[in-house]
């Protein structure tokens, strides 16, 4: 027999299949190990087939199976084949998708522990098999069973031995699984009765024939319950369901909830997990013993068969949109998983991205609408604060004079407050009064912060990390000033105000320990603490009963970046972080603070009105010929020496404008230039943007770019990019 093997390689000259010899214990979709080049190398088992058109005589043979059971299913390598094919890369990259790095590195193993059962309880020991007889004792009172580790320290090594020998006892090896969240109530919870426009929104679901259906509900408005309700119908039919998440930090709420509910059928997988949980989860989805997967966008790779259903929880959020090779958007992998197992594909949001919704609009997906918040709750009544006002009126502080009487007013009725600043660390930038030098990064071309809780200056793009500045570089002046505001200065002021207060700061930097996420929701939610101050991680999806007061401290922040989405992300910001508060009996408010307060975004955004804002948007998108009218392709060019990296631009570009010269009708833009951040990580960026009429150039722009090739220059091809920094 020869097996058709793709070998773990990423890289063009060996991005095709080779033949070997196999044996009969071989199967599609397995991990092997096999003779290349020199040495040896992993691959993956796409085909079997009788013959092979390579001689006999050059045909070499698998050296061994890396695991017994297939590790891929069909689906997932037609996925994988469809998605090298769209985004034109390696087959062994995109393969990498559906396996655990630490499996696929062979770094994790399945985990075991050796239990002592009881098989004799009405054994008799002499006076001097004492240990013996309390083995028995404690086996008695604790179900006949227990952790050899455990016996073995706590009464010796001999007694447990002769125990064995005797037969009264036996030793058992038993699969131990690693379960994430540990602390998570696995308590069943009655299930909710319906309101009337739940009950038809599942039902419209569950009728159209259409694969996609928008979920359009305002925060609160009871989407999750939907999903549950549809997961469940799914279940019954035997099928299963793939749960996406945009954040990792909504995975233990949503988890907590579906565990609530269908037990161990739901499993968790995403990057926060340790190597081994996240190997025992993948193998229980893989296996069958779960049913369900959540998390965030690698999860819509979950090994699951049968798809009954896949749920996109906040379809808007840009973190759908992978931003490294292979770029790939979560939507069309969600997509041809629906298409495949011909299941439904919902998205759901409050405020959904304007290309969804004008397809939702035009009937190509099911427009399904949750209008009203569950038992009619209002939503939270916004008042914007002019911080202009706040500044003549000798007002430096991040707290509006009315932001702080709305915090004292929480603290002493006992609720909980969430104040949103998308920035973490002390203040943005360091800058010397004396000379105007600002502190920059020595590998990126961007401004370093100060976090003063290390008393440092971070690059929030490599990583790097720089002692404070005692005196300027440049100058020698000692008038170091800090700009800006960050997570950290808003924590330290609120302290200042409140001293009694309990105050939680969730941002990267206090969530990037193991679950550090979930530790941090768990002390809120518990209200162990009665403000959280966060960044956009604590703006969509929480569930928070007690908290009545959301403070939006700097409103302009995502306003006014170079991107033809800052306004649909500032509203779809706003929107979320509103929707946290009054989701109980409580009236919510939220306290919105703008240097803008005129700005047609923010005002519809504290009306709630998302219609408003679309007809606005996608007139101005009309007009303006953005996208969904016209799709933007970023190739981005990087290299750490910039001559080589010019060279491979000056290439590429020249062989791109013959395509924009044979083809100028569809091109409404064509130009190279800096990227926006010049310098990442010691790798100088260059980047050619394209405007064209629509994306039928795409399936020639992917080979041109792939045809230019430098082994010390990436180019990345990028499809209406989530970020054009």
């Amino acid at each position: 027999m020869i097996a058709e093997v793709i070998v773990d390689i990423v890289h063009n000259e060996v991005d095709r299949i080779f033949d070997y010899i196999c044996d009969d214990n071989v199967s599609v979709g397995m991990r092997v190990t096999v003779p290349f080049a020199r040495g040896t190398a992993t691959g993956f088992v796409i085909k079997l087939k009788p013959e092979s058109d390579v001689p006999a005589s050059k045909l070499k043979a698998v050296l061994r199976v890396e695991q017994g059971a297939p590790a891929l299913k069909k689906e997932c390598l037609d996925l994988a084949f469809k998605l090298s094919a769209r985004y034109l890369c390696p087959k062994a990259l995109v393969l990498r998708l559906f396996l655990p790095a630490e499996m696929r590195r062979g770094a994790v193993r399945e985990s075991y522990r050796t239990s002592v059962k009881l098989l004799d309880p009405e054994a008799v020991f002499s006076p001097r098999a004492k240990r013996q007889e309390e083995i028995v004792a404690f086996l008695k009172d604790n179900g006949g069973e227990a952790d050899a580790a455990f016996l073995r320290e706590r009464f010796g090594t001999s007694p447990l031995e002769s125990l064995t020998t005797k037969g009264i006892v036996r030793m058992e090896k038993k699969r131990v699984m690693r379960g994430p969240y540990l602390g998570l109530s696995k308590e069943p919870k009655e299930k909710p009765d319906l309101t009337a426009a739940q009950a038809r929104a599942v039902d419209l679901i569950e009728g159209t024939d259409k694969t996609v259906a928008l979920l359009f509900g305002v925060t609160g408005s009871g989407k999750t319950e939907v999903y549950l309700r549809l997961i469940e119908s799914q279940l019954k039919r035997g099928k299963t369901a793939i749960f996406l998440v945009p954040e990792i930090s909504l995975t233990p709420q949503m988890l907590s909830q579906l565990r609530a509910r269908f037990g161990e059928a739901a499993a968790i997988l995403h990057s926060g997990l340790s190597a081994g949980e996240r190997f025992d989860e993948w193998q229980r989805l893989q296996s069958g013993a779960a049913k369900i997967a959540i998390g965030a966008r690698s999860a819509v790779f979950a090994p699951l068969e049968n798809v009954g259903l896949i749920v996109i929880d906040e379809e808007h959020d840009p973190s759908y949109i992978s931003e490294r090779a292979p770029r790939y958007n979560t939507f069309d992998v969600a997509y041809f998983r629906a298409r495949y197992n011909h299941c439904k594909l919902v998205l759901g949001s409050a405020t959904p991205s304007v290309e969804t919704f004008r397809r939702a609009e035009l009937g190509e997906f099911e427009l399904v609408r949750l209008q009203e918040r569950i038992n009619l709750r209002p939503m939270p009544e916004v008042t914007i604060v002019d911080m202009r006002r706040e500044i003549k009126r000798g007002n430096p502080s991040p707290f509006s004079g009315l932001l702080r009487d709305k915090l004292e007013a929480v603290l002493r009725e006992g609720n909980q407050a969430i104040l949103f600043l998308n920035r973490r660390g002390y203040s943005r930038t360091v800058l010397c009064r004396d000379c105007g030098y600002v502190a920059k990064c020595e590998h990126c071309d961007v401004t370093l912060t100060y976090h003063s809780d290390e008393n440092c200056l971070k690059c929030h793009y490599c990583g790097a990390k720089y002692k404070m500045l005692s005196a300027c570089p440049s100058c020698g002046g000692t008038q170091i000033r800090y700009a800006g505001v960050g997570t950290q200065r808003v924590e330290r002021e609120l302290h200042s105000l409140f001293p009694t207060a309990r105050i939680l700061r969730m941002d990267n930097d206090t969530t990037s320990g193991k679950e550090g996420h979930f530790k941090i929701l768990k002390e809120f939610s518990s209200r162990n603490a009665d403000i959280l101050i966060g960044t956009q991680m604590v703006a969509k999806g929480h569930d928070f009963p007690f908290v009545t007061l959301v403070g939006i401290l700097d409103a302009d922040m995502s306003l006014h970046f170079p991107d033809y989405r800052s306004g649909e992300r500032t509203f779809q910001l706003i929107t979320q972080v509103a929707g946290r508060s009054g989701r109980a009996q409580a009236r919510g408010e939220v306290v919105l603070q703008t240097f803008d307060p005129e700005n047609y975004i923010l005002r519809f955004a504290a009306d709630y009105d998302y219609m408003g804002f679309y007809r606005y948007e996608i007139g101005m998108r009309q007009g303006t010929a953005f996208p969904p009218f016209a799709k933007i392709v970023r190739v981005l060019v990087s290299g750490e020496d910039e001559k080589k990296t010019l060279d491979v631009l000056r290439e590429l570009y020249e062989n791109l404008k013959q395509l924009y010269t044979e083809n100028t009708d569809s091109f409404l833009f064509f130009n190279r230039m800096h990227a926006p951040v010049k310098r990442i990580a010691d790798r100088f960026r260059y980047q050619i943007l394209m405007r064209l009429s629509g994306g039928e150039l795409l399936s020639k722009i992917y080979p041109i770019c792939d045809g230019v090739a430098h082994k010390d220059v990436f180019i990345e091809v990028e499809e209406d990019p989530s970020n054009l920094n």
